[in-house]
């Protein structure tokens, strides 16, 4: 060998090592700031608007969830953020948020949505660019085919579910001539479908479908018409404010005398703003109220986590959904040991999990959680144990299959 060749030999040698180092020096650090990033969760719900009670209640149950993920040490060090923003209950504002946190905050999961069309607005966004959305309100339309992808999870009851719980229960008991005061928008229109199908079998006959404005206060021009048409049950499709407005005039107008108010989703915040005069007997539904802590372990430890956070508040039925919704999606990507959206998929669709209510899974075919349905009455003023105490647990439907619509009548493959 020359001398000139073994010169430059010992040269290569030396500066690949060098380069090497450097490039190790530069590569190490990336790699830990990789493993330490921040697990992002956009979580666009309408703070502002008729249903900003139950977004905030959303937002801080959330972020109970977030904390229990950091505290027990994140995915290998890496913690939670949540990034709340609002989507003023509109679908496009929600459009553009959502588009915001995946472009501009590169967040790694989106859970939220507090309205039928604001959340399919936020799933078409999240499937197009394969993020995870995890819906936490009412809709049938999000598990169908035409609008569902493999990166949907539907952590809430569905109008489907819910009026059919409520259905099987009040028709049989309180009569079968029934007026509808629906919110003339996707939920409202999905809830009278659904009582209709529980009803039709039992002979259930629909007097009228009466649809107000979402927003509305004066509901004097549908009173007199109710009280002519003599139901046996008035069925309140509504949420948020309307739901408070048109049960304290109905109540007001007297029609309780002759006429069973229920309402699909019967709110505990809805409750607290209306009152136990205007609520009192009213029949509705839901997927938590606070006393199931009376029988559910889950419930009391998820309870007691909201009341050391809250000042001794106890979370509403939306609430539960927004803790439910982010621990879910945390643990999966914990069970995954990764935030890839594939790896985190597969994870969620094995999950079986008892976060605050008893047992729940997502179904197979269309990410619907499986679950119970609460069917609940508003208590009178003198049996309240304490201004908490504004319902009866007066039946649950166990979760089953059987009551969700079939995954072929959705449109998914068998």
């Amino acid at each position: 060998m020359s001398q000139s060749h073994s010169v430059a030999r010992r040269y290569f040698l030396k500066t690949t090592a060098a380069g090497i180092a450097l490039a190790a020096a530069g590569i190490a650090p990336r790699r830990a700031r990789a493993q330490a990033e921040t697990i992002r969760i956009g979580f666009p719900v309408p703070l502002t608007g008729p249903f900003g009670t139950e977004a905030k209640d959303q937002v801080a149950a959330a972020e109970i969830a977030v904390k229990e993920f950091n505290d027990a040490g994140g995915l290998g060090g890496r913690r939670a953020e949540l990034l709340v923003r609002d989507d003023k209950l509109n679908p496009g504002e929600a459009a553009t948020r959502t588009q915001e946190l995946i472009e501009k905050d590169k967040v790694h999961f989106v859970v939220g949505s507090l309205s039928a069309a604001v959340q399919l607005s936020v799933n078409a966004v999240t499937k197009a660019r394969g993020v995870i959305f995890v819906s936490i309100s009412q809709s049938d339309a999000i598990n169908e085919a035409k609008d569902w992808s493999k990166y949907t999870f539907h952590e809430a009851l569905n109008p489907h579910m819910t009026a059919g719980a409520v259905g099987r229960y009040a028709f049989p008991k309180f009569g079968k001539r029934v007026v509808f005061l629906t919110a003339d928008y996707a939920y409202g229109h999905e809830m009278v479908r659904g009582f209709q199908r529980a009803g039709q079998p039992l002979g259930v006959e629909t007097l009228a479908d009466l649809r107000h404005p979402l927003g509305t206060t004066d509901y004097s021009p549908f009173l007199p018409r109710i009280q002519a048409l003599k139901p046996d049950l008035l069925i309140l499709s509504n949420f948020g404010k309307d739901q408070v407005n048109s049960i304290k005039q109905a109540t007001d107008f007297g029609l309780k005398k002759t006429t069973r108010l229920v309402a699909p989703v019967l709110l505990y915040t809805a409750r607290l703003g209306g009152g136990p005069e205007a609520f009192e007997g009213v029949v509705g539904g839901t997927s938590y109220y606070w006393r199931l802590e009376e029988k559910v372990p889950s419930a009391r430890a998820f309870n007691d986590k909201f009341r050391a956070a809250q000042g001794g508040a106890v979370p509403s039925d939306y609430g539960a959904l927004g803790y439910a919704g982010v621990r879910s999606v945390l643990t999966a990507a914990k069970g995954a040991g990764s935030t890839d959206p594939e790896k985190v998929i597969t994870t969620l669709r094995a999950l079986k999990y008892d976060w605050y209510k008893g047992a729940q899974y997502y179904r197979g075919c269309d990410h619907q959680a499986v679950q119970s349905v609460l069917i609940i009455e508003s208590k009178k003023a003198g049996a309240m144990k304490n201004p908490q105490d504004v319902f009866d647990i007066v039946h649950i439907d166990p979760p089953d299959e059987s009551t969700l619509r079939s995954c072929q009548e959705l449109g998914h493959k068998a």
